[in-house]
This record gives structure tokens, C-alpha cells and sequence, in this order.
């Protein structure tokens, strides 16, 4: 190569060089490693780590929280093989039970949490109060909001209701109907719609709120 190729050669790398520098751009020979990409929570427990926190017993849905969404996990509760005039209460008792207990680790693993606190405990409706009423030992609508939505929509999918879910509490304040909406399940912060004596729809409470207006 001529000595007149090789400054032309030379002046050209400077150029490049010089732009690179201008344009804010580095240049670098090692591979740079980001790392993994970021995982997100399956909110799924492998079929072979399903829970049976009181097994043997008879296989249950309850709804925990994962992803700030409610989703139900399978487990094994003691539910009583006679139905008697109390079964719809024993079996609520297991169910709270169950969402009581901490998640099991394959559970935390998938990202599993619960708001219910115990100790909570169930028993029937007092004469006047509606068919298929349920007493809590605490009032409803003074639980975390979360929680109440984990009892509503594990209740709500279970033999302890007929779908709907009529709770009460220790006091002499009237019982309510909670509704466990396609809106509980992915906001369970939001307030649990109630259903008043009479109406044919819920009635959603201002957002942060477990309770609703009395109806008239």
C-alpha cells in the first residue's frame, strides 16, 4: 500500500472514531450480560404439590391472593360425609379453616398469600335471619376488605351456599348478602358488592369500604 492509501486509511479511522465520540456512542469488545429476563409469578401450584393441609379430607377450592387477584388453589378440608341441619356451617368452618392456614410452600413459591386472620369461627343463622344466613364470630364488613373477598368467593363456589352468600356477625345488626363479582376476583381491595333484602342487584360500595348503605 502506498504511503498516500495508508494516511487516507488513517484519516478515515480517526473520523470514525471522532463520530462515535460525538454521538455519545461507546464502543466496547465485551459482550454486555442484562441477566435473565424478569419471571413473573405463575399464581399456579404443580398438580404434584396440591395441598392437602388437613388431609385426608375431601378435595376443596378456596381463594387465596396472588398477583393482587384472587385465584383459587385446590386443598383437602374435613368436611363432614352426613348432612345435617348444620352441615352448611361445618362446612364453612372448614373452608375459613383452610384460608386461615399459611400458604404451604409450594404455594409461596407461586405467589400465594391470604388476608383471612383467624380466629374466626362460623355458626348458623339465628331464626330470623334469611335462609342460608352465616354467622361470623367477627361483624363482615369490619374485616380487611381482601379477606372478605376470600371468604365471599370460597364460600359462593361451595356446598356451604347456594351461591349466595349471606353473612352476619356476632352483633344484633342485620345480615347481608355479599356478591363475589367477575370485578372481586381481580380487585379484591375494591369493597364486595352487597345485595339488600328485596333487590335483584348488587349494590357496590365506595371504593376502600367493606360495607354498603343499610337498605331502606
Amino acid at each position: 500500500m502506498s504511503r498516500t492509501a495508508r494516511a487516507r486509511v488513517a484519516v478515515g479511522v480517526l473520523v470514525l472514531a471522532f463520530c462515535a465520540t460525538a454521538c455519545g456512542i461507546r464502543t466496547t469488545s465485551v459482550p454486555v450480560d442484562a441477566g435473565p429476563a424478569p419471571s413473573r409469578m405463575p399464581c399456579e401450584v404443580p398438580q404434584k404439590a396440591v395441598i392437602t393441609q388437613s388431609s385426608p379430607g375431601v378435595p376443596v377450592r378456596v381463594y387465596l391472593e396472588c398477583s393482587s387477584e384472587l385465584v383459587s388453589v385446590e386443598r383437602a378440608a374435613r368436611i363432614p360425609a352426613e348432612r345435617t341441619p348444620d352441615s352448611r356451617a361445618l362446612i364453612a368452618q372448614a373452608l375459613l379453616d383452610e384460608l386461615q392456614a399459611q400458604p404451604s410452600a409450594a404455594e409461596r413459591e407461586a405467589g400465594f398469600t391470604t388476608e383471612v386472620r383467624g380466629p374466626l369461627v362460623v355458626s348458623p343463622g339465628r331464626a330470623a335471619d334469611p335462609a342460608g344466613t352465616l354467622r361470623l364470630s367477627r361483624q363482615p364488613e369490619d374485616l380487611p376488605t381482601a379477606a372478605l373477598a376470600q371468604i365471599v368467593c370460597t364460600l359462593a363456589e361451595s356446598e356451604a351456599t347456594d351461591g349466595k352468600v349471606v353473612l352476619g356477625g356476632p352483633g344484633d345488626y342485620p345480615p347481608r348478602g355479599y356478591v363475589c363479582a367477575a370485578e372481586t376476583k381481580t380487585r379484591p381491595d375494591a369493597a364486595v358488592p352487597t345485595l339488600g333484602p328485596g333487590t335483584a342487584s348488587p349494590s357496590v360500595p365506595a371504593a376502600g369500604s367493606g360495607t354498603a348503605s343499610p337498605s331502606a
